[in-house]
């Protein structure tokens, strides 16, 4: 991330925006005991997360961000992984449910993104969700990944992509800045 990018991560505003969209998109799913947030850059959302949760495994590719978030959940609910989300260093159906939270335009190509949905749906556990929002593009989002990667995802053609990628689509739904997402890896796998 470029350093406005990471100075609005970490910023009251963007703070308040996750605090508004986490209900948004958890709408009362239970979670299970073990989830997996991919991508959790400084960490509001883990914060935010980590009240509810019993364990938390947070994926971050930054490792200056996840010896960061390392750092401070010491002695919390809270493992970070210092890795690749699009090829995961766990094993198979080990999560009730993972996370993602504004990340996937992080993700360097369309084709990138999906072998992080078929990540994702390996490392769940059959009926286990995957829960998530991106915002959508617009001029503020362009501007502030001058220098950076920015890779829009289409929350029109996103439940294809997610049911390529062997996931249930429970919901899409989209407002005026982002859409969110709630799937699921079928029991029967």
């Amino acid at each position: 991330m470029n350093r406005i990018h990471r100075w609005l991560c970490r910023s009251d505003y963007w703070r308040k925006t996750v605090q508004q969209r986490l209900p948004w998109i958890l709408s009362n799913t239970n979670l299970g005991n073990h989830v997996l947030e991919i991508g959790p850059g400084p960490g509001v959302t883990t914060d935010l997360l980590r009240s509810s949760i019993e364990r938390l495994t947070a994926l971050e590719l930054d490792s200056h961000l996840a010896d960061a978030l390392r750092f401070r959940t010491q002695g919390m609910n809270v493992d970070v992984v210092t890795g690749n989300a699009t090829s995961m260093p766990f094993p198979s159906a080990h999560f009730s449910s993972a996370v993602s939270f504004t990340m996937l335009h992080h993700v360097p190509s369309p084709q990138l993104q999906d072998r992080l949905l078929r990540e994702v749906r390996r490392v769940l556990q059959p009926g286990g969700f995957f829960l998530g929002c991106d915002s959508l593009e617009n001029w503020f989002m362009r501007v502030i990944h001058i220098g950076d990667t920015l890779v829009p995802v289409n929350p029109d053609t996103f439940a294809a992509r997610l049911e390529a990628a062997g996931l249930e689509v429970l919901e899409i739904k989209k407002n005026s800045a982002a859409f969110g997402f709630r799937a699921r890896k079928p029991s029967s796998s």
